[in-house]
């Protein structure tokens, strides 16, 4: 099956644009029954964060798409870090350097910042202007005797061949009439870029290169470097860029585009891989709510588009809604949800010596089933508006009198429809006994009955209807709390 790779730099938290990038690499390979590697590209040593590879790997763990080989599993083509192997950079820039297709370049940071100033001075790209090239071995010889410092630059050739991208067709870039010739090799041993890529998906067997678009101008140059080693290039596909849905870059300077923010707000990673993916492209249906299974049968590379993608973080409280009643709905899923909300329920109101009762499997549960499709958030059940679910409220009875005089009749009746409901309560049932009862009174209105059965029930004036607040409660708690309502 074919091997593929997803490369970040341990330069900070993962983000959407990352997580987009991984899952069209981990979806590829799942497929195709196919390898999905993570490898950290960590040659700029100066950007590393301390943590951040750690980090990232963690992220992809819990957004259901871990790596098959990685730092942290290891695998047959370690090891997964490139700082870890520059003994492989060095011997793969001597090989171009024996054959001619690489030099060494004593030329001093002075020296290029002032080609760097005259360039932009009149207007021009800076580049490189291969003075280096022309150097004869003798002069090397003697450079290198003197001590010199020196990097290793890469001979770019004119008549670049096109090459087929999965995505973009039929591309090339003429490089070496646009670039000076690139460093590959730095004077400390250490990569750039260009080199470590190439000499690792080479030796690590990766078989398709899924990356951003914005390497699609490099990839040329990518093709030949592998063409002066002598070995068979990967296949590129290049993915559009993801933009705000207005259409420009997604912000990192906020730090709302960190999974870390997203798994911290209680979002579930499907409603993030279903909401990554379908502003893009790349799949038979578009629907929302479709689970990574789905995402795997319906993906064709092919039916990736060039057109950016653009996301809409508005939409994804709605995907999470979406997702979030598939997970109250599945058995399974759901005991998860219990544990987490009973967590929620202590952290929030744990100070408000909340009854034990109410942290029960039984009836978190049933405050889950009832609420379904009506929280876009589990957090959202910890809210105020639902504190009557874990905390008693305190209602007197002067409150509940301004709304209806006939406060003791309405009490009663409820009671006594209560005590008569030997079955378990059904919001249906309910909703046509409280119509009934409300024929019994004198001279309160049905709305007005509502609320205030609304008010004694949850201390608030507005919620979801009583019948579902009295079938989530219990018989039992309603009756409790009108009778404390009732004496105060």
């Amino acid at each position: 099956g074919p091997r593929v790779r997803f490369g970040p730099s341990p330069t900070g938290f993962l983000h959407l644009g990352g997580l987009r990038t991984a899952l069209y690499n981990y979806i590829f390979a799942k497929k195709h029954q196919g390898t999905f590697i993570l490898r950290v590209e960590d040659t700029d040593q100066n950007r590393v964060v301390p943590g951040a590879a750690e980090g990232i790997e963690d992220m992809l763990d819990w957004a259901g798409i871990p790596p098959d080989e990685s730092p942290g599993r290891g695998g047959p083509a370690g090891p997964y870090v490139q700082s870890q192997r520059l003994e492989l950079y060095g011997r793969a820039g001597a090989a171009l350097l024996a054959s001619g297709a690489a030099y060494r370049c004593f030329c001093s940071p002075q020296r290029l910042q002032l080609l760097r100033r005259d360039a932009l001075r009149s207007q021009q790209t800076p580049r490189y202007d291969n003075r280096c090239r022309h150097l004869t071995p003798s002069e090397v010889a003697q450079k290198l005797s003197q001590g010199l410092d020196c990097v290793i630059r890469f001979r770019l050739e004119k008549g670049v061949q096109p090459f087929q991208d999965l995505v973009y067709g039929w591309n090339k870039h003429e490089v070496a009439e646009v670039e000076g010739d690139p460093v590959i090799l730095k004077g400390d041993g250490f990569p750039t870029y260009h080199l470590a890529n190439v000499v690792d998906d080479h030796y690590m067997g990766i078989t398709h290169v899924l990356r951003g678009t914005e390497w699609l101008a490099s990839t040329s140059k990518h093709l030949l470097l592998y063409k002066a080693f002598g070995w068979e290039p990967p296949q590129f596909g290049h993915l559009p860029l993801l933009l705000n849905k207005d259409g420009g870059k997604l912000s990192k300077r906020q730090g709302d585009i960190f999974l870390e923010r997203f798994a911290r707000d209680g979002f579930l990673p499907e409603a993030l891989l279903d909401i990554v993916t379908n502003c893009g492209s790349g799949f038979t249906e578009k629907q929302m709510g479709r689970t990574l299974e789905e995402l795997i049968s319906q993906f064709e590379v092919g039916r990736i588009t060039t057109h950016s993608a653009l996301l809409d973080l508005e939409a994804l409280p709605e995907f999470n809604r979406i997702h979030l009643t598939r997970h109250i709905e599945n058995q399974g899923l759901r005991q998860k949800l219990i544990r987490e909300l009973q967590r929620l329920v202590e952290l929030v109101y744990g100070d408000q010596q909340v009854d034990p009762d109410v942290l029960e499997k039984e009836y978190v549960e049933r405050v889950l089933l009832l609420r379904k499709g009506h929280i876009s958030l589990l957090k959202n059940l910890v809210s105020s508006d639902y504190s009557y679910l874990w905390v008693r409220p305190s209602v007197s009875r002067q409150q509940l009198q301004t709304i209806s005089a006939e406060v003791d009749e309405i009490g009663k009746l409820v009671l006594g429809l209560l005590t008569r409901q030997a079955a378990a309560l059904t919001v249906e049932e309910l909703n046509k006994d409280l119509r009934s009862l409300q024929k019994q009174t004198r001279e309160t209105k049905y709305s007005s009955m509502m609320q205030l059965l609304r008010l004694v029930l949850s201390g608030r004036q507005h919620g979801p209807s009583v019948a579902e607040m009295m079938v989530t409660l219990g018989a039992e708690e309603v009756c409790g709390r009108i009778r404390r309502a009732l004496s105060s």
